[in-house]
This record gives structure tokens, sequence and C-alpha cells, in this order.
């Protein structure tokens, strides 16, 4: 079990090497998004283990890589982002949004004898999506709100003078 976690966890990491390659990514930075990936995977893999949800198990893998690439992003002068994007970008919820636009399809062809429960598949593997997706940007996101120079109580919300 444990290894199956490990084995997960390092193709996680290789999955978001890959994504720095194919971004672009400075070379000085390819080892960190490698660990942070790793890292990412083992609290989602070691998560969803545990019987935790796959929306709770993103979203404390995203805080982490988050969290982690602040410190990393000021070692080695760069933006958190350029850290923690390639990093999550191999959690996003593709198999869920196969099962939804597969389940659309069928309710599109008609040849559905149970159209009802393949409404509430299609919803729910949605909503999963959406879920997952959302905490993964919460995720990255939430810690570099937190810890910029102005942070979450400077941020003033837009005038009605400026929507105008």
């Amino acid at each position: 079990m444990y290894w199956e976690i490990i084995e997960k966890a390092f193709w996680s990491g290789v999955v978001g090497f890959g994504f720095a390659v194919l971004f672009n990514v400075p070379y000085r930075l390819l080892f960190a998004i490698f660990i942070t990936s790793l890292i990412a995977g083992l609290v989602k893999f070691a998560g969803l283990t545990y019987g935790i949800n796959i929306i709770f198990s993103s979203l404390f893998a995203a805080s982490l890589v988050g969290f982690l690439s602040i410190p990393i992003s000021r070692k080695k002068h760069t933006s958190p982002f350029v850290i923690s994007i390639p990093s999550v970008i191999g959690m996003i919820p593709g198999y869920f949004g196969y099962q939804t636009l597969l389940g659309i399809m069928h309710l599109a062809i008609g040849n559905n004898p149970d159209e009802m429960a393949t409404l509430l598949f299609v919803t729910h593997s949605g909503i999963n999506m959406l879920f997952v997706l959302a905490s993964l940007s919460m995720g990255v996101s939430l810690p570099w709100l937190m810890f910029r120079e102005k942070g979450l109580k400077k941020i003033k919300l837009a005038s009605q003078e400026d929507l105008l």
C-alpha cells in the first residue's frame, strides 16, 4: 500500500517536471517543481488511500504546494506561480471531465433507457470536476494572497464609481 502511494507520487513528480519543461520553465527550477509535485502526489494519494474525499485531498495537496512555493520562489528569485502551477496541473480532474462529456453525449444521442441515472451521473461527475478545479486554484493562490506585501486585509473592493 505504501509503495503504491510512493510510486504514484513519483509519477506525479514526473508529470509536474514534464509540464514545467512544456511551459519553458527555467532549468534552475525544474528540480524544485519535481519535488513539489512529488510532495503534492504524496499528500493527495495518501489522503485518497485513507478515505479523504478527492476534493479535500486535492485542496490539501494544492495548499501545501502553494505554501512550499513561496520560500522556494524567494530563494530562486521567481514568482511562486512558476513553481506551483506546473506542480498541480497534473491533478486536474481529466477523468471526471471525460465522464461528464461522455454522459452528455449519451443524453444527446437519446438511446439511453435510463436517462435519469445518466443525468445524475453527469451532474455528479461535473460537480466533482468543478470542485476539484476550484480547490486546486484556491489551494495554490490562497497562500500567495496571505503572504504577499499587501495581504488580504488591504485589498479593496471596487467602489461604485470604479464600476461606471
